[in-house]
């Protein structure tokens, strides 16, 4: 068991921030962890996916535990459906090219997500008409304090939008090991959100396939949104605001054609991204913070921005939109 001291944590976060790790470990296996933690009671803890939906604001003063626990296994099957056991630590992206290739369906819409496996159901990571909640069979985890393995079924997650319980009561409680999908070996594709028909057409597809919704779900993200790998992001910052009637009423009335989607008789969901825009802050940019050319939810890393930078200028978008539209828009990455 090696502990490394002081370690950079800028190649293990997404935005590309420059903050170090008082002490960082890998941990591959249960074995690993339960170790890892008997030698570690009084040291806070940080566990670590693939970075990619988090915000550094300052060095962490104590010891990241990287989830590289691996493994891909078929749990048991149906003539509908197949359910599929994967480790914590796999790459979201690893696994969806695994059950494209196997034409496993219900996942296609997620591809190109970036993070990893085990911490897909902790944020009900979602795109194009699809949910993490919608594949989700059960998860494995270990209570850190109670050392003990606890097993969540679908209904125990409380899933919500970009919402579970392992975001509230089990908060940094929990070292998610492993994650159960059922996938659908008949798939029924979900097409009618963004831009999915519009390419289909395009393409002249006659026969949907998984792997053909997945290619144009790469296509469409590649070409709106930013790769990490070369600007530095978390994706979409703010959660897309669910509003009272009133609230959607009133923007409609100066803006007739805004966006906005019934979520019940009271409420509506309006685009966090339409109201960013109209702000006018789409492309702009202040120092080596900015806010993305082609998708105003993505805050960029544009050089050499710190964790405060990027925070104050969130915090700058969410105060002009509760200005102009009387909304209050919600972080979606987690800021430490």
């Amino acid at each position: 068991m090696n502990f490394l001291q002081n370690i950079s944590l800028k190649a293990f976060n997404t935005f590309g921030i420059d903050v170090s790790a008082r002490q960082f470990i890998t941990c591959t296996s249960i074995n690993d962890l339960s170790e890892i933690l008997s030698v570690n009671e009084d040291n806070p803890l940080l566990i670590l996916g693939g970075g990619s939906n988090m915000l550094f604001k300052k060095d962490f003063n104590g010891t990241v535990i990287k989830n590289e626990i691996k493994g891909i296994s078929i749990v048991k099957e149906d003539d509908q459906h197949i359910y599929i056991k994967a480790g914590g630590g796999e790459v979201w992206q690893d696994f969806v090219t695994y059950c494209v290739a196997h034409n496993y369906g219900g996942i296609e819409n997620l591809s190109l997500i970036p993070g990893t496996v085990g911490a897909s159901p902790i944020q009900n990571i979602g795109a194009y008409g699809v949910e993490i909640k919608d594949t989700f069979h059960e998860l494995t985890a270990y209570h850190i304090e109670d050392k003990k393995l606890l097993t969540f079924n679908k209904e125990e997650c409380k899933f919500g939008y970009r919402d579970s319980i392992f975001k509230n009561e089990y908060k940094n409680k929990l070292f998610i090991l492993d994650v159960t999908f059922r996938l659908d070996k008949h798939p029924v594709f979900k097409t009618s959100y963004g831009d999915i028909e519009a390419k289909i057409k395009e393409q002249h597809i006659e026969v949907l396939t998984v792997k053909a919704i997945s290619d144009i779900i790469c296509d469409i993200r590649k070409s709106k949104l930013p790769d990490p790998a070369v600007v530095g992001n978390a994706g979409s910052f703010f959660k897309n605001p669910v509003v009272d009637k009133a609230v959607s009423n009133s923007i409609l009335a100066n803006y007739p054609t805004a966006p906005h989607f019934k979520v019940d008789d009271n409420h509506d969901k309006i685009p966090a991204a339409w109201l960013i825009e109209q702000c006018g802050w789409k492309g702009k940019s202040i120092g080596e913070v900015g806010c993305h050319t082609k998708q105003p939810l993505v805050i960029i890393n544009l050089g050499h921005a710190d964790g405060q930078s990027i925070f104050n200028f969130s915090q700058q978008i969410m105060d002009s939109v509760y200005a102009k539209f009387n909304v209050t828009l919600e972080r979606e990455v987690n800021i430490l």
